[in-house]
Parts: structure tokens; sequence; C-alpha cells
């Protein structure tokens, strides 16, 4: 009983405590609200006008997408409505290397010859590492789960021919006028590059984590080029899906196969949306697999492709950090070198200022004797 009665009292004053903490801040909020002005909230749409217009934006596109469905749209009328966010996306291509021209540049600049050595190596064998593990993981799961049971007959395809109007020629001319003619020498699929990401994964792996910036301009744009650990765990799952599919058998020569082949073409695929399908046709070709077969992940590759990308940019992420901590030793140095050459330098400057001061000082001794 006293216990009981001993525990009353502390959940009461508790609960008081919590009360008034609640009051407290029901009245600050009032005052706060009550003090608004019309150019607070100028201000705050000004400030937050990106994240504004890209919420308002997702919005008015479900509510459209979702009352423009019932009208079966055609092809070509759907690509009319997605024309201006086509538009948008070759803008930010345009940004791609720049940026990651800029973030090479500064990142090896901050650095000494040692030190950008030894991060790039531990930055190398972290990205082999992460891929390799993830195409290991992925060969895994798809033999034990056995996604591609059944055969091909229970499959059909359907296409029809897309007409080329006077329409389609005027949009593709001012198409490319914000990206260059060559793209068609690269790949006939639709680039949306998101490339921009860098920049905002620097700035929260950089600012809001508090890794280095000289580790974070150095490791994430080679990372967001190399390090394709969604990108390689997908080409070895869908290798091996659509020999699944087929009643194709792989030995176990032909499954290293796929990881040696899907690890390199990770590596080498560009990083924009849908690369994994560009690249799956090495993969395929490697080990005999019909390229056609494609098509059977097209319907939801759009889905996968925002789960890839995903784990592409915290493999990233991960990866600045990890290289951070094992260079962290040669950070310290190259931080303690930079302070000493920064006190010899004004050290340096010192007697420059005292014999300037003498002379200073002496000036109006001589013209007195002067006269």
């Amino acid at each position: 009983m006293t216990k009981s009665n001993g525990e009353e009292p502390k959940m009461g004053g508790r609960m008081e405590r919590f009360q008034q903490g609640v009051r407290k801040r029901t009245l600050l909020a009032k005052k706060k609200v009550q003090n608004i002005t019309k150019e607070d909230v100028k201000s705050y749409l000004f400030r937050n006008a990106f994240v504004l217009l890209t919420v308002t934006a997702v919005i008015v596109g479900t509510i459209l997408g979702f009352t423009l469905r019932p009208y079966k749209m055609s092809y070509r009328e759907v690509k009319y409505f997605s024309f201006p966010g086509e538009l948008l996306m070759r803008m930010l291509q345009m940004l791609v290397l720049p940026l990651i021209i800029s973030s090479l540049v500064t990142g090896m600049a901050a650095l000494d010859s040692k030190a950008s050595g030894k991060m790039g190596m531990r930055a190398v064998v972290y990205y082999m590492t992460t891929t390799i593990i993830a195409v290991v993981i992925g060969i895994i799961i798809v033999i034990i789960i056995h996604p591609g049971k059944g055969t091909k007959e229970n499959m059909h395809r359907e296409g029809k021919i897309v007409q080329v109007t006077a329409a389609d020629a005027f949009l593709d001319l001012i198409r490319y006028v914000l990206a260059s003619p060559y793209l068609w020498f690269k790949t006939n699929y639709e680039k949306r590059s998101f490339k921009v990401t860098v920049q905002s994964n620097e700035t929260l792996v950089g600012a809001n984590n508090g890794v280095d910036k000289r580790v974070t301009r150095f490791v994430l744009p080679v990372g967001a080029t190399i390090n394709m650990d969604g990108t390689a765990l997908y080409e070895a799952l869908a290798a091996i899906f659509i020999a699944q599919v087929n009643n194709f058998e792989l030995n176990f020569g032909q499954i290293i196969t796929i990881s040696i082949t899907a690890t390199a073409a990770s590596i080498g695929a560009a990083g924009i949306p849908q690369a994994g399908l560009v690249t799956m046709v090495i993969v395929l070709t490697s080990v005999g697999l019909p390229t056609d077969d494609i098509t059977l992940i097209i319907a939801v590759d759009w889905f996968l492709d925002r789960l890839r990308t995903t784990t592409n940019v915290l493999g990233d992420s991960l990866g600045a950090g990890i290289v951070e901590h094992l260079s962290r030793h040669e950070l310290k140095n190259r931080d303690v070198e930079m302070g000493n050459s920064v006190i010899e330098e004004n050290e340096m400057k010192k007697p420059y200022q005292l014999i300037a001061q003498d002379n200073e000082t002496e000036k109006p001794i001589d013209s007195e004797t002067k006269m």
C-alpha cells in the first residue's frame, strides 16, 4: 500500500508538469501567431518557395492523374502532359557534368597527394566490396525464392505502331534545344537525370551528419557514378529470373559469369533512371539468354528504379562516413599542417610590420633635421 501511495503523487506531479508545459507552449504559439505580419508571410513563402511548389505540383499531378484516368488517353496525349517535365529534366542534365567536375576539383584541391591517394583507394575498395556483396545477395535471394516459376505460354505481348506527326517533330525541336543531339548516339531510352542528388546528398551527409566536406566532395561524386549497389543487385536478380522463366538451368560457371558482368555493368551504368535496363543486355548476352524478355520487367521497372536509387544513395552516404573514419588521421595531419603554415605566415609578416613602424617614426625626425 505504501508503495502505491508513493507512486501516485509522483504520477500526479508528472502530469501537472506536462500540463504546464503544454500550456506554456500554447501561449507561446498564440503570441507568435498574433505577431505574424504580412512581411513574415512573404518571407516564409519566399524562403520555402521550392518546397511549396514541389508539394503543390505533386498534389496537382496526382489529382490530374486520377481524374484523367477514366478517359483512357492515348500515348501521344500523355506525352503532351509530360513534355514540360521532360524539359525540366533536360535542363537539370546540363548541370550534371559541371557539378561533378567542380566537386572533384574542390575535393582534390583540399587534400594533398598522399591523403587523396589513400582516400581514393579506400573508396574504391569499399565500392567494389559492397557491389560484390549486393550481387551475391541478389543471386542467393532469387535462387531461394525462385520467382520465375511457370512458363512463357501463360504470357502474351501486345504492341502497336505509334505514328509520327508534325507535333512530334515540333516538340523534338524544342526538346533538343536543352540537350545535346549526341545523346542519340548513347541510348534511345528516355533520360531523366537525377545527378543533382549529388549536391543534396553532400548537404545531408556533410552538414546534417558532420562528415568532412573534403571527403564528401571527393567520395560522393565518384560514388554516384561507380557505386551502384542497387543496380548490381537488380541486374543479377533479373537475369536469373529471366532464365527461370525460360526454364533455362544455370550452372555454377554461368552464375559466376552473371555476377561478374552484373558488377561490371553496374559500374559502367549511367546514374539516370532505368539505366539498368540498358546494361541488362550485357548481362543477358553473357550467358546466352534472350534479350527480348527484358520487356517482362519494364512494367514494374518504374517502381524498382526508385528502390535501386534509394539503395545507391544510401551506399554512397555510408561510404562517405566510413572513408572519413578510416582517413581521420590524414585529415588531422592536414589540419595541423595548415595551422602551422598560417602561424609561419603571421610570423613572417611581424618583422616587416615592425620595420614599417620604425620607418614611420623616423620620418618626422628626419624632416626636422632637414629644416
